[in-house]
């Protein structure tokens, strides 16, 4: 949501605000975090808050209300707020609200913005008191109404002192609402806010040997640049896509929030969500502004996996007509990558993977990382490592005829592998054959492994130190039908 929008929907409200009675601190809150890769939000520099992210809060606040119809403002609210969708209730049946206005925490008064409702002291220049008393406006001045019900607009000012323990920050609400009894009012306020969101973050340790194995540990980023503080939040985490039809509306300390191990008890509590998974955490949880926070999402456990040198030339891609240049895909790329493949032993949701190894001396180091998409139970996830350094490729076609009258086109390549290391290295090969659907293996000096209608897959044994040849000939076929012009 712009600064904007979220403007023309504030001077929208038709509330007219006269004095207000403070609200009190949020008694309990509920988040329920959505999924967001912005770089934004976990970005290691850069202060303020970020509109991107989506969270669903849930608030139960205690309001000291008077008798009768009155204005009170509810402080301490994000920056990025869906005006639209806030709304507030009275579980009671104690009072009921006649309008309301979202005071935006914008330009130069922003931080006084999360003051509105409080009692505070302003101060001028050497700390001459200038007014004291409940802040009803923080804009173009301040508008301060003292104990005896007088206001005093004060636009020069040096300093503004609270008489709170905390220092509030964010939006406001203002209310007016209209209240059977005087004192203390149990409120739920509910609304969408950017500036929060999550991601997974996956750690995944190979173990020594000869087989694949390794130690995956399973975490949950939480991006807090929403321009508050969230205290004792209960946090439930959504993986998946929800549709947003309007966008809404830190410096991060990476760190594992407070009150959370990793211990199997401490797991969050999965379930579904419509179409989508839910992940709720078993105690409450610290979210400082500028910050992101990291849970655990699985207990660590050992996986299985698969590790491949892989030589991709071409895609799926199938054409509408039978391609007959020569030239087409002609590959010849050296480049040959490494590759991690694991099997979901539960529902992952997306996140980055970094792959650890040990050196000689046992010090873990880092050799990839890649990005793991929704993967449901059972599911395989692969990704890609990096380049291979001590092994290379190279593609050359080693024969091509056409016959137009016979509706056919010989094709054959060689691919030539060379290993650097000191021991055996096996690469797998992946061609594509992509001239046209109808194609059949004519030759090849290697059987291959896999077989599919726009896939050929060879593994080749590279020696050490040495050298490997797969030639291979496709045979395509159309119908006159499908003849190019």
């Amino acid at each position: 949501m712009t600064t904007a929008h979220r403007s023309a929907l504030a001077l929208a409200c038709i509330a007219a605000l006269g004095g207000a009675w403070p609200a009190y601190a949020a008694d309990t809150t509920a988040l329920t975090l959505y999924r967001n890769d912005s770089a934004a939000l976990y970005a290691s520099k850069g202060g303020g808050d970020v509109d991107d992210g989506y969270a669903v809060v849930r608030e139960q606040r205690s309001l000291s209300l008077a008798a009768g119809t009155h204005d009170v403002v509810i402080g301490d609210l994000p920056n990025s707020l869906d005006a639209e969708a806030l709304a507030l209730g009275f579980p009671d049946g104690n009072a009921k609200v006649i309008s309301q206005r979202l005071l935006l925490a914008q330009g130069t008064s922003a931080a006084l913005t999360g003051l509105v409702g409080h009692t505070v002291d302003v101060l001028g220049a050497g700390g001459l008191p200038l007014a004291s008393g409940t802040l009803l406006r923080a804009g173009d001045g301040l508008l301060v109404r003292d104990d005896n019900g007088h206001a005093t607009l004060v636009s020069n000012y040096a300093a503004v002192r609270s008489s709170g323990a905390d220092f509030p920050s964010g939006s406001s609400l203002s209310l007016r609402v209209d209240a059977t009894r005087t004192g203390p009012t149990r409120a739920v306020l509910s609304y969408p806010t950017a500036g929060l969101g999550w991601r997974a973050a996956y750690v995944a340790t190979l173990q020594p040997g000869t087989a694949c194995r390794m130690q995956f540990e399973s975490r949950a980023s939480i991006a807090n640049r929403s321009g508050r503080d969230w205290h004792d939040a209960r946090v439930t985490l959504t993986a998946g896509e929800p549709n947003m039809a309007k966008a809404s509306g830190p410096r991060p300390m990476a760190s594992m929030a407070r009150g959370f191990n990793a211990k199997a008890e401490a797991m969050p509590q999965q379930d579904s969500l419509g179409d989508y998974r839910s992940y709720t955490l078993s105690g409450a949880v610290e979210l400082p502004d500028g910050s992101i926070s990291q849970v655990p999402l699985y207990a660590t456990r050992t996986l299985d996996c698969v590790r491949t040198a892989l030589y991709e030339n071409g895609n799926s891609y199938q054409p509408p007509r039978p391609i007959l240049e020569r030239d087409y895909n002609p590959g010849g790329g050296s480049t040959i990558v490494s590759t991690l493949q694991l099997q979901a032993f539960d529902s992952l949701p997306a996140g980055y993977l970094r792959v650890l190894t040990a050196d000689r001396n046992g010090a873990p180091q880092f050799i990839g990382e890649g990005r793991i998409e929704d993967t449901p139970k059972g599911s395989d996830a692969t990704i890609t490592l990096g380049t291979a350094f001590d092994l290379r490729a190279e593609r050359a076609r080693t024969a091509f005829h056409v016959d137009k009258a016979g509706h056919t086109l010989d094709e054959a390549f060689r691919i030539s592998l060379t290993n650097a290391s000191d021991s055996t290295r096996t690469v797998t090969v992946r061609e594509h054959p992509g001239r046209w659907r109808q194609w059949t293996l004519v030759s090849s000096s290697s059987k291959p492994g896999r077989q599919t209608p726009d896939t050929l897959e060879f593994r080749v044994d590279v020696p050490a130190n040495g050298k490997a040849v797969l030639d291979y000939a496709v045979r395509y076929q159309w119908t006159a039908d499908e003849q190019p012009q």
